[in-house]
């Protein structure tokens, strides 16, 4: 079982298959979970076998595995699926024009996919992207975003939530508080937001209020007017307003730390996260050597960690 032994951090691994560097490092700084994409992904069979793997090594079949399957553009299991036409502005449009058919077509595709990540041995989905959609905005959210209305986001989100987890997957809502208003691609640049408080409380951190999910990614992205110094995943001032003013109680995670929009070492980024009050860091490339080093920067898990598991587990069980 995932225990205090355990690292408050999620890393990627390089290949189809864990490498003997890869079992030492994992035996060794036992992070909290594994992340998996499409380089890691290549049949049923193999995935299983990887999965099979990294739970065995940890003797714990509930040990925490996600993965990336948004529908759209982002799906890391189009090897043996093509997800392309769902993506969540599919969905948001079909919501608006029919919501028998919203509801019919949401749940089939919620537990086909379910199904299949289940079968795979992956158990957290980082779905639903809560983020609005705007004209003005960088196309890295566009189609990835529900609708452009954040009422709606906020009621497609609570059903996304709700019918993972009946079909037994966690989600992770993404990006808290909100990606929506950035210009640049933060796995490049880091985008600065200049809306005021009152704005943002009303726009886009209202979509991440009232959610039931057992976790929630920051977003690397600098709101000017609430903390000009420190992007959210840094910001202490932002990770108060995330629990207090959005009303998220449970487990923050960064996004990966490995992305551009982050220009200091690599110890720097682990320790500023967990400064700033994010409760674990992700880091995605699978390069070893800086796995190393947030595997060191990265604290044992703690009783809220640990509390927030158990809940985990009862819903992938």
């Amino acid at each position: 079982m995932t225990n205090k032994r355990h690292r408050a951090f999620i890393c990627g691994i390089k290949g189809l298959h864990l490498s003997k560097k890869e079992i030492l490092f994992l035996k060794k700084y036992k992070p909290w979970g594994i992340i998996l994409f499409s380089r890691n992904i290549k049949s049923i069979k193999q995935v299983q076998n990887l999965t099979h793997s990294i739970k065995k090594l940890f003797n714990n079949y509930n040990f925490p595995i996600l993965i990336d399957e948004e529908g759209g553009r982002v799906s890391r299991l189009n090897n043996f699926i093509d997800n392309s036409i769902f993506s969540a502005k599919y969905f948001g449009d079909l919501f608006l024009k029919n919501r028998k058919k919203f509801n019919l077509y949401f749940s089939v595709y919620v537990k086909q996919i379910s199904y299949l990540l289940k079968t795979l041995g992956i158990n957290i989905n980082t779905v639903p992207v809560l983020d609005i959609r705007r004209k003005v905005s960088n196309m890295i959210i566009y189609d990835r975003a529900y609708s452009e209305k954040v009422k709606i986001i906020s009621k497609i989100g609570d059903i996304c939530i709700q019918k993972f987890h009946q079909n037994r997957i966690v989600t992770v809502i993404k990006h808290i508080p909100g990606h929506g208003l950035a210009n640049v691609d933060s796995h490049k640049k880091l985008p600065i937001v200049n809306k005021n408080l009152n704005y943002l409380l009303k726009n886009d951190f209202y979509a991440f209020k009232n959610k039931s999910s057992l976790i929630a990614m920051t977003g690397h992205l600098l709101f000017n007017k609430i903390d000009p110094e420190y992007n959210v995943t840094y910001s202490k001032k932002i990770n108060k307003l995330i629990r207090n003013n959005i009303g998220f109680k449970n487990l923050i995670i960064t996004d990966d730390l490995s992305m551009k929009a982050l220009k200091d070492t690599m110890s720097q980024r682990v320790k500023m996260s967990f400064i700033a009050g994010c409760n674990l860091v992700l880091h995605c490339n699978g390069n070893i050597k800086e796995m190393e080093i947030v595997a060191k920067n990265s604290p044992k898990i703690n009783k809220f960690i640990l509390k927030k598991t158990s809940q985990l587990n009862e819903i992938i069980r």
